[in-house]
């Protein structure tokens, strides 16, 4: 008999981080600081995630047969992440991203994809059959760094199984039309909700608006994702503002994947939608206070009393 678990599907990438007080121009060389080299990529922080917070997780990705696998690998394998579905393909190179950070938190990626782009109608039919064999229960988080075909096809057998299906539109320029009907949650940023939408996302009220659009598009639920952390959730007869806490933000990097995972971790232990949304605010607040993406994610007793300290609390 299984139990519900998150299963993971998107980017594995190896992160390589520096700090700098601001964006180089066109040709200028800058010196940077505090250097990490760190696993990375969407799918892997969100599994890394749900699994710090005590939930099964399976990670669905490719890297490549280099000498970076190993250190991509690391975080995911020391909490004990399920990689019997992550593949080494050959004769590529592991998804790299570039990250600077400037001192405000905020930060600009540069990503080179690799072996997240290389999938093989199999693969795509592996992850299909993973899925369709899961605890409907569980949830199934994917991202679109990797071809939309393969995240088609595995939506739709999570759809077939009743598995819910948490969709992190980056890029948005991916999401076709066709995958909107087959997202339970989908959960963009400012700039995602913008390029979806065509609405400008500077408030509560516009992140309503821009929900609003998605559902008309298809989408059961959206969480719009506002600019200090909080999030506004739309759905069939919910409508709620989350805000973030106030905390000192030292880096961004990660914090919309600590969202999905702690979302789909909410959801697995039956949490309402507002509770749920709630929980995966708190995630990523948390995330933002400390540099690197990976390192930053809390286990579920830091969550816990991170959560009480802060009497965090849906506005409905």
């Amino acid at each position: 008999m299984t139990a519900p678990e998150v299963i993971s599907l998107g980017s594995v990438n190896l992160d390589f981080q520096v700090r700098a007080d601001r964006w180089p121009e066109p040709g200028e060389t800058m010196a940077a600081r505090d250097f990490h080299m760190l696993g990375g990529g969407k799918a892997a922080n969100v599994a890394v995630v749900a699994r710090r917070l005590g939930v099964p997780t399976r990670l669905v990705a490719h890297l490549g047969d280099d000498v970076l696998r190993e250190t991509a690998l690391a975080a995911l394998r020391a909490c004990g992440v399920d990689l019997c579905l992550t593949r080494t393909v050959a004769r590529r190179a592991t998804g790299l991203a570039f990250i600077t950070v400037r001192a405000d938190g905020s930060k600009s990626i540069v990503l080179a994809a690799n072996a997240n782009d290389e999938w093989t109608p199999q693969d795509a039919d592996a992850a299909a059959s993973a899925v369709s064999a899961a605890d409907p229960g569980s949830v199934l988080v994917a991202d679109l760094e990797v071809p939309v075909s393969v995240v088609q096809r595995t939506l739709q057998a999570a759809q077939a199984r009743g598995c819910t299906v948490i969709v992190d539109p980056s890029p948005a320029d991916r999401l076709t039309e066709d995958l909107f009907p087959l997202i339970d949650f989908l959960t963009p940023n400012p700039a995602e909700a913008r390029r979806l939408t065509g609405v400008t996302v500077s408030s509560v009220q516009d992140a309503f608006q821009a929900g609003k659009t998605l559902l008309e598009r298809g989408v059961r639920t959206a969480l719009v994702k506002l600019g200090d952390g909080g999030c506004v959730v739309v759905s069939a007869g919910v409508r709620g503002h989350i805000p973030a806490p106030p905390v000192t933000v030292v880096d961004t990097t990660g914090a919309g994947d600590a969202f999905a995972g702690a979302l789909a971790v909410a959801l697995i232990e039956g949490r309402l939608v507002a509770d749920a949304a709630t929980f995966a605010v708190a995630a990523a607040t948390f995330s933002v206070k400390k540099y690197g993406a990976q390192p930053s994610y809390p286990s579920r007793p830091e969550l816990d009393a991170f959560m009480q300290q802060h009497r965090l609390d849906a506005t409905a």
